[in-house]
């Protein structure tokens, strides 16, 4: 059948529609049994435009016919309609696997599984292959009454998605799966009795609008009594597939939104709304209006939305949205203590006085509740909770609260704990109470206990110093051991794990395990390129916290008054400038990282950084042979002079031998001499793969260059400027503008600039770190990922990497689908190392088992979208750890937003939810906070 178009044919239930396969010349085709021959009507080219016939065709269920479709994809003897549908099948199939499978009912009320819920790319997608649909590949008329006609591509393959995902669930074993035989069984079944639910179903995934309720307050004046305020609810329709349309229901009824929001906007939003108004009956009123524009809502009513009503709504899928003018969160925290100066751990109030611990040792709470960020009196909350209504008149604001809230708020305030739950309290920050969770702040003993317990001392000074705020691995011990034994004695040595293995922190320890020792300690001076210096001072001021560090980098850099237990920073080209002011000090240790920087022995670098005496030197790699032998000389010869002694007479007495073959013993003569001087650990090693988690996490931080400096702070100045006198709605405009242009200026100026053929090289911290990254990934024959939601970054990215000789390929949302599949091929095959995606185009349906890198070149705003494009390489499949770069520029608002996504606080809870939205509605204050540069600068 491989020159017979093929084409689809739907059922009711989804899994009973077929694929046929016809001749147009109207010969039979060849069928694969007897069962499968049958007659079809086609719509062919006839005398007056097109005409139904019927021809013979081999007509296969969907189950059957898969196999066929999916290798006549690539088939070139295949009919460009059988290759169309083999796309489609594919493209069906990556759905199932990312598990797009919604139970339903049929248009009969059979069972039937349909792909869904679909995002806004999995939407476009199909829009695209529907596009690109031939007229033999749906030449079926719709049906047999009027004239015939070509079926809607777009709706036709839906149905065949659909078909798809109604096959598949149905194995033998997919009754333990579901627990019912509905959905699992091959046979159709008649559900009529799940209608209700169905359309629930519907209403909650995959509707193409999705509902919420803007609280508007009308009365409201500063002399206003509450009886004058009132309350209305005004329905708002949001599109499910572009979050920046949204309308009253009421403009939409009236037509004014109809080419935006589409023919099913009404029905969608009514089948919606049933399900909120079941789940809140004041909402009841609109489902029997003739326009579900609004609906006024008693006082109670108001209470009701602001406790268990809001919630069930929220579950329903319905935002509540509430007039910014009241002051609306009642903040709850206490602080937990002794009620005075009474016994604390180690001490009791007199020789017999009871334990710290005992039962009747009662501590107290001190209670904290605020509104808004204003600190209430108990004559305050007491008068709010006796007004036993939602709306209060407070301090010149109008408040909005729950009573019910405030009741147990005003309940809680002689509450008493026992030491023991206060303990927990303390190691925890909160405490349960009435079934929610409170922020606890521990004071005197428990504070003290607190800190004690969440910073332990280390059992073995030598494996874990005890200022070392974090727990070495096994392998990482191992490697301190070694560290501090090797340098103990006087010698140098090159650390030369794999990326991602934790050189940083094993040099951390080592710093402070010698500082235990007068006759090692001292200051260390790290010398590492200018990509990484942010990433040392964080890891030194998280795993090290109070040890001093200091850049010696920029224009005021000094080293006058200098810590002797703590860091100095600086970069290559710094130190190259400055060794005479460097050599002058009394270095403790000397730390060359990326060493490979230092290969060439005859290079001006490699001669100043000889020219600095210290305690110990230890080099830092994770390629100590990139090329020859030449560079493992040029380390360990820095790292111990003379242990392999002079290059020419190393080259002869080993290089030569072991690079070309002739001596095999050589290598192992030059193994034993290294040995002792040169830990070298790989993944794959027995006793290392085994420590390491399936996926390492890594943030390094970049400082920005002075181009980036200057366009940033420019940006900033005109940009907030433009703000504070903008309306509400342009202020949401102009911030999400400011917020994208200030990303693009992180990642390189010519982004930002919007220029053609830039300079790319030396202008982009984020750059030159990625170069560094990838020099290591390809010397170590790995597979990398890089990420970037911008396709202009992508394609700068691709000519900076081709200029410098390193294979690409790039993947963006234009990408063919069969050209799509060719590119991750030839990436899994290992033809290509360096894979450049789009994080909307490729953040899902790959498979890219083969990379074990990912490097993430900027931040998305919602990490959970992050995770998605990683696990593209951290999949089922994946037999090797797999590591995650994420780029930050340092002191930007990349910085602060990678912050607020680690620690988890209230906005960034926001930004985890909503993405830049959320941003939009901060204040010019709390945006200028977040938009300044603060260091970080090149």
């Amino acid at each position: 059948m491989a020159g017979c178009p093929a084409v689809f044919v739907p059922g009711d239930p989804a899994r009973t529609g077929r694929v046929a396969f016809w001749r147009p010349d109207g010969s039979p085709p060849p069928a694969v049994d007897a069962a499968s021959a049958e007659e079809l009507t086609v719509v062919v080219p006839g005398d007056d435009g097109i005409e139904a016939v019927r021809v013979p065709a081999a007509v296969l269920p969907v189950r059957d016919a898969l196999p066929f479709l999916t290798r006549a994809r690539a088939g070139g003897a295949a009919h460009r309609a059988t290759r169309f549908w083999g796309a489609a099948a594919v493209h069906a199939l990556h759905l199932v696997a990312r598990g797009l499978l919604l139970p339903g009912l049929s248009p009969a009320d059979h069972d039937a599984w349909r792909v869904g819920p679909l995002g806004a790319e999995d939407v476009e997608a199909i829009r695209r292959l529907a596009a690109a649909m031939p007229p033999e590949a749906h030449a079926t008329p719709l049906d047999g009454t009027g004239p015939p006609r070509l079926p809607d591509p777009e709706r036709l393959l839906r149905a065949f998605l659909d078909a798809v995902a109604d096959t598949l669930p149905r194995s033998p074993a997919a009754h333990l799966v579901t627990g019912a035989a509905a959905f699992a069984a091959p046979e159709p079944q008649r559900l009529p009795g799940l209608r209700a639910w169905a359309a629930d179903v519907a209403a909650g995934h995959d509707a193409g609008v999705r509902l919420s309720l803007r609280i508007e307050a009308r009365g409201l004046t500063d002399t206003a009594d509450t009886a004058d305020v009132s309350f209305r609810a005004v329905l708002q329709m949001h599109g499910v597939n572009d979050p920046a349309l949204v309308a009253d229901a009421g403009e939409v009824w009236a037509g004014a939104f109809d080419a935006a929001f589409g023919s099913r906007a009404r029905m969608d939003a009514l089948l919606a709304l049933r399900r909120a108004a079941r789940a809140w009956a004041p909402l009841a009123p609109l489902l029997s209006a003739t326009v579900p524009d609004a609906v006024d809502l008693a006082e109670e009513e108001i209470a009701e939305l602001l406790g268990d009503g809001g919630r069930v709504l929220a579950a329903a899928g319905v935002d509540v949205h509430w007039p910014r003018e009241l002051v609306r969160e009642l903040t709850t925290r206490a602080e937990i203590g002794p009620a005075d100066d009474g016994p604390g751990p180690g001490r009791s109030g007199s020789a017999d006085g009871p334990s710290f611990l005992s039962a009747d040792a009662l501590l107290a709470f001190d209670w904290w509740f605020a509104l808004g960020d204003r600190r209430l009196t108990r004559e305050e909350l007491d008068r709010l909770a006796e007004a036993n209504r939602p709306l209060v008149r407070l301090r010149d604001q109008w408040v909005l609260v729950d009573p019910r809230e405030l009741a147990r708020a005003r309940a809680r305030q002689d509450r008493k704990i026992t030491p023991i739950d206060a303990l927990g309290a303390a190691l925890t920050g909160s405490v349960e109470v009435d079934g929610g969770r409170i922020e606890v702040r521990p004071t005197g003993w428990p504070a003290a206990l607190r800190d004690r317990l969440a910073a332990p001392e280390a059992q073995e000074p030598v494996e874990q110093p005890a200022a070392l705020a974090a727990t070495l691995r096994d392998y990482q011990r191992r490697g301190l051991t070694w560290l501090a034994r090797t340098t103990a004695l006087g010698l140098g040595c090159c650390l030369a794990d794999d990326m991602g293995l934790g050189k940083t922190i094993t040099l951390i320890a080592l710093h402070l395990h010698r500082q235990s020792d007068p006759e090692s300690a001292g200051p260390t001076l790290v010398v590492c390129p200018t990509s990484l210096m942010g990433n040392w001072q964080r890891e030194i001021e998280r795993f090290a916290p109070g040890t001093p560090v200091r850049r010696f980098h920029g224009a005021r850099r000094t080293l006058d008054d200098l810590a002797d237990g703590g860091f100095v920073l600086t970069t290559y080209g710094t130190m190259r400038l400055d060794a005479p002011r460097l050599a002058g000090v009394p270095w403790g240790m000397v730390v060359a990282d990326e060493a490979q920087h230092v290969k060439n022995p005859y290079s001006s670098t490699a001669r100043r950084l000889r020219s600095l005496g210290a305690r110990a030197r230890v080099a830092l790699t994770g390629t100590p042979v990139e090329n020859n032998l030449s560079e493992l000389w040029a380390i360990l010869d820095w790292t111990t002079p003379g242990l392999l002694g002079r290059l020419g007479t190393f080259r002869r007495r080993y290089a030569d031998a072991v690079e070309g073959g002739q001596d095999p013993a050589a290598a192992d003569r030059l193994a034993r001499l290294v040995r002792p001087f040169l830990l070298r650990r790989r993944k794959s090693d027995p006793g290392i793969a085994p420590e390491l988690p399936p996926k390492t996490e890594t943030d390094h931080a970049v400082s920005l260059t002075q181009e980036q400096t200057a366009l940033y702070e420019a940006v900033v100045r005109e940009a907030m400027a433009e703000i504070a006198g903008a309306g509400s709605m342009a202020r949401r405009g102009l911030i999400v503008k400011l917020l994208t242009g200030l990303k693009q200026i992180c990642n390189h100026p010519a982004q930002f600039l919007k220029e053609e053929r830039p300079v790319v090289a030396g202008r982009s911290g984020k750059l030159e770190l990625l170069d560094e990254l990838l020099d290591t990934v390809l010397t170590e024959r790995a597979g990398v990922l890089v990420f970037t939601q911008y396709v202009h970054m992508a394609r700068l990215l691709e000519r900076h990497l081709a200029a410098r000789g390193v294979p690409t390929q790039f993947l963006h949302g234009g990408t063919p689908v069969a050209v799509r599949e060719a590119m991750v091929r030839r990436f899994q095959d290992g033809e290509v190392p360096v894979f450049l995606l789009s994080l909307k185009a490729a953040g899902t349906g790959l498979n890219l088992t083969r990379a074990e890198h990912v490097v993430h070149y900027d931040r998305w705003w919602n990490p959970a979208v992050e995770a998605q494009a990683t696990d593209r390489a951290y999949r089922i499949g994946q037999t090797r750890p797999v590591q995650v770069h994420r780029i930050i520029a340092e002191g930007t608002v990349e910085d602060r937003i990678a912050g607020l996504l680690e620690r988890k606080r209230e906005l960034a809870e926001a930004v985890l939810g909503s993405g830049e939205a959320a941003l939009t509605e901060l204040t010019d204050t709390e945006l200028a906070e977040l938009v300044e540069l603060r260091g970080g600068r090149g």
